[in-house]
C-alpha cells in the first residue's frame, strides 16, 4: 500500500511499540488518530489524539465519532496495539484482572475493528494490524489470562483475514517477544533489560508490512531477540 496521504488510527500510543509506529507513519506522511488513555508529548500537524478506553465499547464508539469530525472516516490503517498483561498462579488470579485482560486485548480489537472494516469495503483497500505475543503461540507460566488474550486475537485475526481478503482487506498478526517497554513495571519478578527488543524496531516491520503491495499478504510475523538475556 502507498502510505503517503493514507489515514490511520493507532490504539495504545501514549508510550512503546505505539508511539514508534505513530512516528514511523507520520515519517510516510501518513494522517494518524492516536487513540488512548493519556495523550503522548507529540507535536504534529498530522498527528490527532483522541482520548478512548479500548476496553469500553461506548468510549470506542465515542471515539470514532470524535475521529470522524477530525478527519473523516476514510480510514485505511488501523493497527491494534493497546493492550495489557497482568501475571500470577492461576488460582490466585483477581477476576477483576483476568475480565480487564480480556477487555482490553480481546474486546478492544472487536470494538475498533468494526468501526472501520465497513468503509475499507466501500474503498476496497485497508490493512488491520493485530498486535499479539509470542504469548499468542505458546503457554507462559503464571501468564495464563494474558497467554488466554493472546491466543484469542490469533484465531481472530486468522478467521477474520479470511473475511476480508476478497474485499481487498489485509489482516496480519505481528507476534513480538520480550520488548522494552513499561509492560513489565508491574510485573514482580520481571524488568525491561538491554537484551530485549527495541519497540522502535517492531515499529519498523509493522510499517513494513503495511507497505507491502496490493496483492501481497503476509500474515503472520514474529519478532524474537536474536541474544535474549538467558543464553548469555
Amino acid at each position: 500500500m502507498e502510505l503517503k496521504g493514507k489515514t490511520a488510527i493507532v490504539t495504545g500510543v501514549s508510550r512503546g511499540i505505539g508511539y514508534e509506529v505513530v512516528l514511523q507513519l507520520l515519517d510516510k506522511g501518513v494522517n494518524v488518530v492516536g487513540w488512548g488513555r493519556n495523550r503522548p508529548d507529540l507535536d504534529h500537524p498530522a498527528f490527532y489524539f483522541v482520548s478512548c478506553n479500548i476496553a469500553s465499547e461506548s468510549s470506542v464508539q465515542e471515539a470514532y465519532q470524535n475521529t470522524k469530525e477530525l478527519v473523516g472516516e476514510d480510514i485505511r490503517i488501523l493497527v491494534n496495539n493497546a493492550g495489557y498483561g497482568v501475571a500470577g498462579p492461576f488460582e490466585e488470579m483477581d477476576s477483576s484482572d483476568w475480565k480487564g485482560m480480556f477487555d482490553t486485548n480481546v474486546h478492544g480489537i472487536f470494538y475498533a475493528s468494526q468501526k472501520v472494516i465497513p468503509n475499507m469495503k466501500k474503498k476496497g483497500e485497508g490493512h488491520i494490524i493485530n498486535v499479539c505475543s509470542l504469548a499468542g503461540i505458546n503457554g507462559v507460566v503464571n501468564f495464563a489470562g494474558y497467554c488466554g488474550t493472546k491466543h484469542a486475537v490469533k484465531g481472530i485475526s486468522h478467521s477474520l483475514y479470511l473475511e476480508l481478503r476478497d474485499y481487498g482487506i489485509k489482516v496480519s498478526t505481528i507476534y513480538p517477544g520480550s520488548v522494552q517497554t513499561q509492560f513489565f513495571d508491574d510485573i514482580e519478578g520481571m524488568e525491561a533489560n538491554e537484551n530485549m527488543m527495541l519497540p522502535e524496531d517492531v515499529a519498523t516491520t509493522i510499517v513494513q508490512n503495511l507497505e507491502t503491495p496490493p496483492n501481497y499478504f503476509v500474515a503472520d510475523v514474529e519478532c524474537r531477540p536474536l541474544r535474549p538475556k538467558r543464553n548469555k
